[in-house]
């Protein structure tokens, strides 16, 4: 016990240190952009999580991302990560925000299929978390299961907000090749379109989904994927309560004129919701 208790705290002592403050820990998960590792504010004395981005995305895109950062520190909802603080650190651009523990929404539909019921309880809190930074003129552009973290109590909290949009490839490069999480892409995204906030309502309409069904909508190889949209809507199970199938088939629209807004999703969903508890967080593989 004393051995590992010395090693715990000789790896403590040797971990990179950012800014002079924040301590990086292990990595506990890792993206497109960076990695994601535990971390401890040394001046504050509390745990944080703290992405670290790759080296290699320009001044223009560094000092658009700090911008964001600002942004979205002002940013406050319980579905929320926060966003705590931003800097560089030998060339590297850090975020720095609230530790949430607990597992992805991605590892808890891998676990399963959600009922209906817990389905809209968990879309609630998302729709209401979305229309918030809706209003604050926050588009997220990347909501998909990986970047929705459950807590102790299995209430969803949304990650990387708005930073997606600078660092994370998820419309269309310079030469018009369709990289990034194509899954969950809307269709303007696809066809290069402006996107605003209706385009967040789709994705989440797809996550929701593929709650209820425990499998990607619009699987496949990358560009594959991103285009079937534009041929087919999603299928909608035939044991999908009625009211709930409207909703995801009015979020999932072709036309993002047509989608509702969070706000009216939030309410929609709310109504639907199972009210026994919150999603139901799965045991920890041993």
């Amino acid at each position: 016990m004393r051995l590992r208790q010395s090693a715990s705290a000789l790896s403590r002592c040797s971990a990179e240190v950012l800014g002079g403050r924040y301590r990086l820990d292990e990595v506990i998960g890792s993206g497109g952009a960076g990695d994601v590792h535990r971390g401890f504010d040394l001046r504050l004395k509390r745990p944080v999580a703290v992405k670290v981005f790759r080296v290699g995305t320009g001044v223009d895109m560094e000092e658009r991302f700090h911008n964001e950062a600002v942004i979205l520190a002002r940013l406050q909802h319980p579905g929320l990560v926060t966003v705590y603080d931003a800097g560089r650190h030998n060339g590297r651009a850090y975020l720095v925000m609230e530790l949430i523990e607990g597992p992805t929404l991605k590892a808890r539909i891998s676990a399963g299929p959600l009922a209906p019921g817990e389905t809209a309880a968990l879309g609630a809190d998302l729709a209401r978390a979305l229309a918030h930074a809706h209003e604050a003129g926050i588009v997220h552009r990347d909501v998909k299961p990986s970047n929705i973290i459950l807590d102790a109590t299995g209430r969803p909290h949304l990650t990387d907000f708005g930073i997606s949009r600078l660092l994370d490839a998820t419309t269309h490069t310079a030469t018009g090749t369709l990289v990034g999480t194509a899954a969950y892409l809307s269709p303007e995204q696809v066809l290069g379109q402006p996107v605003g906030p209706s385009a967040d309502v789709y994705a989440l309409g797809l996550v929701l989904l593929e709650c209820i069904t425990s499998r990607l909508e619009y699987d496949g190889a990358p560009l594959e994927a991103a285009i079937a949209r534009l041929h087919r809507r999603p299928d909608l199970p035939d044991s999908l309560p009625e009211e709930l199938a409207d909703l995801l088939r009015d979020m999932t629209s072709l036309e993002a004129r047509d989608r509702p807004a969070a706000v009216e999703c939030a309410r929609a969903l709310t109504a639907m919701a199972d009210t026994t508890g919150p999603v139901a967080v799965p045991c920890p593989a041993d």
